[in-house]
């Protein structure tokens, strides 16, 4: 931005006018009539104390966009938490263990619940803390309020009312909806960028009423006051409707008054307005949605394994129950020694099936261990330390900004690796507004040798190729055409690398050619067309110059990035606009002009000026679709030419324009003038139309001058990011709010679309007025459209064919309804890329809505200002762009990033492994649970079903707690089945998570069968050994707590081996946890056999007097571990073998260090491993190169027919 002074008192009222006229005031319009619900605010200006009480309260400026508040964290805490089928069953078990009916004690079953469920909501009351401190930096964020007497005082955004009278300076944001009063400049205009609200980056003008252009001072609103009648709230950024009553008269108001919250004033020192909106009532805040609670996926599949595992709970406690009854009945009464019936009535002969239900609850609690409680408290654990490496990420980290990655919430780490589809915004996301000129053709000859991109890519993968088909034995006489091509082809490429020493570089002009610089244009063919072509490029725009009187260079603030790019070169060709008043534009000379700005719908521009000679000129740029279609016959000298650069420009990845011109006649400027001046200032609903028809008139009989080439200047890394997220098969849909050439061409620039892809656009028909219901007529016209192009899709038959849909916002209004939705979806999903423009904040959610909802997959939505909050709430994973245009998308966000490109490492990499981490934690978690549980039902059968556990409680504590916790953490915070630089080279490792190879119903019911079969081999090699025979020197058998002792170390040898076996990547944590864990038992043996509490159970020395003298138990724990492991052994080596994965191979390549002995097959590993996709960088050189192979061989062809005959 330029540091230049603003001329503040210069009119600018009519810079975006075609005539001088001045239309009629809306005073001079009649107020709107509106009455009834929607229509209800009254505002009383420079009064807020008259809205202090109903009816006239309304809502604060306080904005919140925190999931609790102090009054419902613990209510909503607690049904978070409760909502898990694991936790609600622990809280009966707890409740239930008060009672005398329970197994174990009290404290051991409320104390672990207590511990799971308090970690996790200390969790969420952490995060939702962070949310409040961002939301509080905005909600202190200054403002200049009007206290009283002409007094400003400054005070907190959270504490202005309606009614407010406020001081926005230049470069500020606005603190809530405001109608504009007056600003710095004569007239009450003011420059204001939307592009928080709706993504576009060019300026939108606003005008104060004239009535109050006097109030331009401090002093005046002393006395100001005022009555505002308007719209109720509602999320329309693009309509207002209301009146004005001040001094006794009725002014109408239009949105073109009003000042919306979040959006930006630029290029004007000041202005003052009146809130209308505050807080949650204002637009911005209209369309956001409340923080929604998420949960993975992953996790609400875990849910339908609790409700599995419950149920096999169930079976066998009444398994248990049924024998417990009989024993009861018909084997109690002979077992006088246990003196039943008891006290309590739970051993009851004379009633066996009271007593069998109450041994049915027992049975739920003793066998509770089926369902592993400590899983959900691991799962946080191991989430909060996933997290703590994605914030660490130094290759996540912007060094210009200092701004690390942050995950916001941990609940979602393994959705990053399941995504399918990809919503992102385009302003400040994919794009950084800035175009650098770089090309352009001139009466047919072309100029600029700089290669763009996609020209360079193509250059550097063609000599890849090449010498891949030299190694392989190409024939001589192809290799030799197909080089000679290529050099012609990409002369570019080489000529632009070939300079010495290259210039500093310029902002918005990366155009290399010395024909055209330092005034050699002169010598140059055509310098009448030349000075005609530059001349356009310097007059024929809407922007404002600024001076930096540091440097003393002109900057430009244009509408849009591609107008600031064309002054740039104009400025460097040597015509420098640099000033411009309500009737003339200066470059170098003064003379009178008549513009208009450049609508998506006319898809052109032009400006009338009078040369130094007084010859009148038309000037006119435009798509050049347009352009050519209204050229003069004498004056498409140049078309064949300039349609192949323009074709040219067009698969570099540029985007490009027409430009034209045409010599008008004194008396037909005067007569046309005339008919503009009339309809400019007209009044009624067809002002545009005759607007639009009398400039029709003149833009006709033009004569071609040449065509300009930009280069769309992304983020840096969002090509190379958007190609590599295809390659690993992600599907990219854009919303934007900009126009739809805008994102057409950003479509372009970022490999979304490419040249040759087939665009299909939904627009919306005009209804003529004798349709009886035009709203019906419109949907049928859209309905017919997608059935069209849906059927277009489904008979193509080309392989390398892709469809790119582009729809705008008043399209989706009716494609979004119930009965055209699927349709819609479907096409959408049929197309490689879809790009969504002029959408509201609210259709943004709504379309997010529709894919997460209708393809029932895993959707993600980026973005970085404030009308991507509904998205980034509304889909499964929300992503915010730390950028410069405030902070709301990152405080509704679960994931913030400072770059687009991040999000590549985010999702390939961090996605990647948290998915499979907690997919193999989830699993390995219920198999140790099912291999130890199981084993106490199997004990119950050889006692009698009595209750009795064959471990002791310590045992039992320390299993879930300590013996075996650890590793599995180490499991879902260290495993790596390849490293990050793997991942980021084979994209398509990333489908395993969408696929959901690792937490299917196989996967899952595979690992339970592993449990199962566990649990049989340590329990029942165990009794067969250690059953009814001597295992000690001293002719000894073993009791329950020496058989339950040698037992429980043979699961802990299994669980913890396995494992071992699971894991791909090792360090010394994983080490020091896995073998630290069973060095633990055995030290815990130690010390606890030395406690007098083991005299109780029968446990005094169990270690070093009872089991280590005996070699029956350490052999009995080496046959159990092998015996246990030996299958899950067979199975992945017979996988690696017969039926290898992704990662398999690469890992067997890695281990070899074939990636470096032979760099050949790692390159075509690498190639085979990319998705087919056809849209990013990589599709976009391939269509490259497929195109130049076919003029090639088509050459080669045409060599080989001409030499056959001469033969």
């Amino acid at each position: 931005m330029a540091r230049g002074r603003i001329r503040a008192r210069i009119r600018r009222s009519h810079l975006y006018t075609f005539a001088c006229g001045r239309p009629r005031t809306s005073e001079e319009e009649r107020p709107h009539e509106f009455e009834g619900p929607g229509f209800s605010r009254i505002v009383h200006c420079n009064q807020p104390d008259m809205h202090t009480k109903k009816p006239l309260k309304y809502c604060s400026n306080y904005i919140s966009t925190t999931k609790y508040n102090i009054i419902t964290f613990l209510p909503k805490a607690i049904f978070e938490q409760f909502r898990r089928v694991a936790n609600l069953y622990f809280l009966l078990a707890a409740v239930l263990s008060l009672t005398p009916i329970s197994p174990f004690s009290a404290v051991s079953m409320i104390a672990p619940l207590a511990f799971v469920v308090g970690l996790s909501m200390a969790k969420e009351a952490m995060e939702d803390w962070r949310r409040f401190i961002q939301d509080m930096k905005v909600n202190l964020r200054k403002a200049n309020v009007h206290k009283t007497d002409g007094v400003f005082n400054q005070k907190p955004w959270m504490k202005l009312r309606v009614g407010d009278v406020v001081k926005v300076e230049k470069d500020k944001f606005f603190p809530a909806d405001l109608l504009l009063l007056s600003s710095s400049y004569e007239d009450g205009i003011c420059y204001v960028e939307t592009m928080n609200l709706d993504g576009e980056t060019n300026l939108k003008v606003k005008r104060a009423l004239e009535t109050t252009l006097s109030l331009d001072d401090e002093e005046s609103f002393k006395d100001f006051s005022g009555i505002i009648k308007c719209e109720d709230p509602n999320p329309s950024l693009y309509t207002f409707v209301g009146n004005f009553e001040y001094e006794r008269q009725i002014y109408p108001l239009d949105p073109s008054q009003i000042l919306l919250r979040d959006s930006k004033l630029r290029n004007t020192a000041y202005i003052y307005g009146v809130v209308i909106f505050t807080g949650f009532d204002s637009k911005v805040m209209q369309n956001s949605t409340k923080s929604p609670s998420k949960r993975s996926r992953i996790e609400k599949q875990m849910d339908k394994i609790i409700y599995i595992l419950f149920t096999l709970l169930v079976f066998i406690s009444c398994i248990s129950s049924i024998g417990f009854i009989v024993k009861t009945k018909y084997n109690l009464p002979d077992w006088w020694y246990l003196q039943v019936p008891d006290k309590e009535g739970l051993y009851d002969p004379g009633k066996p099936w009271v007593s069998g239900f109450y041994h049915l609850i027992t049975a739920l609690i003793l066998y509770g261990y089926l369902i592993p409680i400590s899983l959900y408290v691991s799962i946080e654990v191991v989430k909060v330390l996933q997290a703590l490496f994605i914030n660490h990420d130094i290759h996540m980290y912007d060094h210009e900004t200092g701004t690390p990655a942050q995950a916001r919430t941990s609940n979602l780490n393994e959705e990053l690796g399941q995504v399918d589809t990809i919503l992102s915004d385009k302003t400040g996301t994919l794009t950084c507004n800035q175009m650098d000129f770089l090309k352009c053709s001139i009466a047919g000859t072309p100029y600029g040798m700089r290669a763009s991109d996609v020209e360079l890519a193509a250059a550097k993968q063609m000599a890849m190729e090449m010498d891949n088909q030299s190694q392989n034995g190409t024939p001589r006489s192809w290799r030799k055409s197909e080089f000679t091509e290529s050099e012609i082809e990409l002369e570019t490429v080489i000529t632009s690398n070939d300079g010495d020493v290259r210039k500093p570089a310029i902002k918005g002009f990366g155009f290399e050619d010395n024909r055209l610089m330092n005034g050699n244009w002169f010598k140059e063919p055509n310098a009448d067309v030349m000075l005609l072509f530059f001349r356009i490029l310097s007059i024929c725009h809407t922007a404002i110059p600024e001076l930096n009187e540091e440097t003393g260079i002109f900057t430009y603030e244009a509408e849009s990035p591609d107008e600031g790019s064309f002054l740039v070169a104009a400025r460097e060709f040597g015509f420098e606009f640099c000033r411009r008043t309500q009737s003339s534009i200066v470059v170098r000379e003064r003379y009178p002009s008549y513009d208009e700005p450049i609508e998506s719908k006319r898809k052109r521009m032009s400006v009338i000026i009078r040369d130094e000679s007084g010859q009148i000129f038309l000037l006119c740029k435009g798509a050049d679709s347009i352009i050519f279609d209204r050229l003069s016959r004498n004056g498409r000298m140049y078309e064949e030419a300039t349609t192949k650069h323009l074709n040219d420009y067009g698969e570099a990845g540029l985007r490009t324009l027409a430009l034209a011109y045409k010599k008008l006649d004194e008396d037909k400027y005067s007569a046309w003038n005339e008919e503009f001046v009339k309809a400019k200032t007209s009044i009624g609903g067809d002002r545009d139309a005759m607007l639009e028809r009398v400039s029709d008139m003149m833009e006709r009989d033009l004569i071609l001058v040449g065509a300009t080439a930009v280069e769309d200047k992304l983020q840096n890394g969002v090509p190379q990011c958007i190609d590599k997220l295809a390659q690993a098969g992600l599907k990219i849909w854009v919303l934007t709010g900009d126009k739809m050439e805008t994102a057409i061409n950003i479509g372009f620039a970022c490999s979304l679309l490419r040249q040759g892809m087939k665009q299909i656009c939904i627009t919306t028909m005009n209804t003529d007025a004798i349709v009886q219901d035009p709203k019906q007529a419109v949907k049928e016209n859209i309905l017919n459209q997608i059935t069209n192009a849906t059927q277009m899709i489904k008979l193509e038959k080309d392989p390398h064919a892709a469809f790119a849909l582009i729809i705008d916002g008043k399209t989706l209004t009716y494609t979004l309804e119930d009965d055209m939705k699927h349709q819609f979806l479907n096409l959408a999903i049929g197309c490689a890329s879809v790009i969504c423009c002029r959408v509201s904040p609210k259709q943004k959610a709504l379309v997010t809505r529709l894919v997460k909802e209708g393809t029932g997959k895993i959707t993600l939505a980026i973005g970085d200002g404030a009308n991507d909050v509904g998205m980034i709430q509304e889909a499964d994973i929300g992503v915010g762009i730390s950028g410069c245009e405030g902070m709301q998308a990152v405080m509704a966000s679960d994931f913030a990033i400072a770059q687009f490109r991040f999000l590549e490492r985010l999702l390939v990499v961090h996605g990647h492994w948290c998915y499979k981490r907690i997919a193999q934690m989830i699993c390995y978690f219920f198999y140790k649970n099912i291999a130890f549980g199981l084993t106490i039902f199997y004990f119950e059968a050889f006692a009698g079903f009595s209750g009795q556990s064959v471990y002791v409680d310590w045992y039992m504590l320390l299993f879930n707690v300590v013996l075996t916790s650890l590793p599995v953490i180490s499991l879902g915070v260290f495993e790596q089945d390849v490293d990050s630089e793997v991942c980021l080279e084979f994209p398509s490792l990333y489908q395993q998570g969408p696929k959901n190879l690792f937490f299917d119903w196989y996967r899952i019911f595979g690992w339970m069968g592993n449990g199962l079969y566990t649990s049989v081999i340590v329990f029942f090699l165990n009794i067969i050994i250690f059953y009814d025979q001597a295992f000690r020197a001293g002719g000894q058998i073993a009791d329950m707590t020496a058989v339950g002792t040698a037992m429980f170390t043979g699961i802990i040898w299994a669980v913890n081996c396995q494992i071992a076996l699971t894991m791909s990547h090792f360090t010394w944590i994983q080490h020091f946890f896995i073998w630290g864990s069973i060095a633990f038992w055995y030290l815990f043996l130690l010390v606890y056999g030395e406690l007098s509490y083991a005299l109780n159970v029968n446990a005094f020395r169990i270690l070093t007097e009872v089991l280590a003298p005996a070699p029956i138990y350490w052999t009995t724990t080496l046959l159990v571990t092998i015996a246990c492991n030996l299958p899950y052994l067979a199975h992945i080596s017979f996988q690696r073998s017969f039926n290898p994965l992704d990662h398999h191979v690469i890992q067997e390549i890695k281990y070899y260090k074939k990636d470096i002995e032979d760099r050949h097959m790692w390159r075509a590993e690498k190639k085979k491993a990319r998705h087919k996709a056809k849209i990013g960088f990589t599709a976009r050189v391939d269509a490259k190169i497929r195109h130049l192979k076919g003029r090639l061989h088509k050459k080669y062809s045409i060599a080989n027919n001409i030499s056959i005959p001469q033969t």
